[in-house]
């Protein structure tokens, strides 16, 4: 019962001051909100005061898993709402270019980087390079939504930034599970598994069924308006319920619940009712913080300190190493193919440099852990999720504001 005691004063006390002086820290100093939720959960975490601890608490991985997923459900529908109407649609080619080019280069590259830097054997590096390839909708959007970023970023760099980390969070799957499947079942069975299950069923049936389901929650919500069955506040929960629905319901046919999720906000905001989309878009963005933030509580608590203490300086290398290569050299080598994003060095370099580490890859790294048994997964998945967490989340305001002061190109 302390355990539960604990995790409310911590989590409520956070938000509540979050949700006083978060607009302030963010204008004012380079700091971003899940950095500070993440120094919180080291706080409490056995690594300073001992508040909480994973082992009183149950399955680490298996805990850290699902508290991203959940995480994950209610932060991509969020970021669906807050995209443009049809704007997947009207951008295809460059979400193409960011999801078919640019996404594999960055499994490459980072698979490479953890290959030569760290020694550990092919899969696992081909793993742990998958682990870290999606960028977060959760750190993206402290870096692309309130006013900082309204102010100084134009709308399409932002809405190509929350579109690419929506749909690379779930389209990441195969990458991960591929090198999983290679390494727990006989050769013979791997790749047939991977294509139908994995491909097939996940990613193909989970997102047509989610789009289905935010289709007929759209059409239902438009004609609620019409019939005024539904008073404003309905809104907070037909958004909170859309995204547990379409999450339960996926995971429980075993199809991909984080993908489904993004795809059932896209279909639901182009299918539902346009008058609602400003207040869709505010109810969802004050869900998301209840949910988005715990998970790097959590995640300062499980950090696996001595773990990184024995990787060494590989492990410090790998960070730096990661941070700079596995991106921002893929976006430079398509810019000619980033429509009008690549027309200016400026919105190139920031597309680059902010592709976020987060809770989709701490999603996988407790998944991949749980399947494998591979520590590595963890321990150099955590790591540069928090190297992540804190360069991009320390980066983003002074990076915004430069590039409000930066002429056009």
């Amino acid at each position: 019962m302390n355990v539960l005691y604990v995790s409310l004063a911590a989590v409520g006390g956070l938000l509540l001051l979050l949700g006083m002086l978060g607009g302030l820290l963010k204008e004012r100093t380079p700091i971003s909100e899940p950095l500070i939720a993440l120094l919180a959960g080291v706080l409490i975490g056995p690594a300073v005061f001992g508040a909480l601890d994973f082992a009183e608490l149950g399955n680490q991985s298996r805990i850290l898993e699902e508290a991203a997923l959940l995480t994950l459900g209610v932060a991509l529908v969020g970021v669906a709402l807050r995209l443009p109407v049809g704007y997947s649609s009207g951008n295809w080619r460059l979400l193409l270019v960011l999801l078919g080019i640019v996404m594999p280069l960055m499994w490459l590259a980072g698979s490479l980087l953890v290959y030569l830097i760290l020694g550990v054997s092919f899969w696992v590096a081909v793993l742990i390079g998958a682990i870290v390839t999606p960028t977060d909708p959760v750190v993206a959007s402290s870096i692309v939504a309130g006013g900082v970023a309204e102010r100084n970023l134009p709308a399409a760099l932002r809405h190509a930034i929350s579109a690419e980390s929506g749909f690379n969070d779930g389209l990441a799957l195969p990458f991960v599970v591929l090198p999983v499947l290679v390494l727990t079942e006989p050769p013979g069975e791997a790749v047939g598994h991977w294509l139908f299950h994995t491909v097939l069923l996940e990613i193909v049936a989970g997102a047509a069924l989610a789009a289905l389901i935010g289709y007929l929650a759209g059409k239902t919500l438009r004609w609620a308006e019409k019939k005024e069955t539904m008073e404003r506040t309905s809104l907070l929960t037909i958004s909170l319920a859309l995204s547990l629905s379409v999450l339960g319901l996926t995971e429980l046919l075993h199809l991909n619940g984080v993908l489904a999720a993004f795809v059932a906000g896209l279909v639901f905001n182009f299918a539902g009712s346009s008058d609602a989309a400003e207040r869709q878009e505010e109810i969802q963005e004050a869900i998301s913080r209840f949910f988005d933030l715990p998970i790097f509580v959590l995640l300062g608590i499980a950090l696996p300190w001595q773990g990184w203490m024995d990787l060494g300086w590989k492990g410090a290398l790998l960070v730096v190493a990661v941070l700079l290569l596995r991106r921002l050299p893929a976006v430079l080598a398509v810019r000619a193919l980033l429509g009008p994003l690549g027309g200016r060095a400026k919105d190139v370099l920031f597309l680059g440099w902010f592709g976020p580490i987060g809770a989709a890859a701490l999603y996988y790294a407790a998944f991949s852990m749980r399947e494998t048994g591979l520590r590595e997964a963890w321990v150099v998945g955590s790591l540069i999720i928090c190297a992540s967490v804190v360069v991009h989340g320390v980066t983003a305001t002074p990076l915004t504001k430069l590039y409000g002061r930066l002429p056009g190109d």
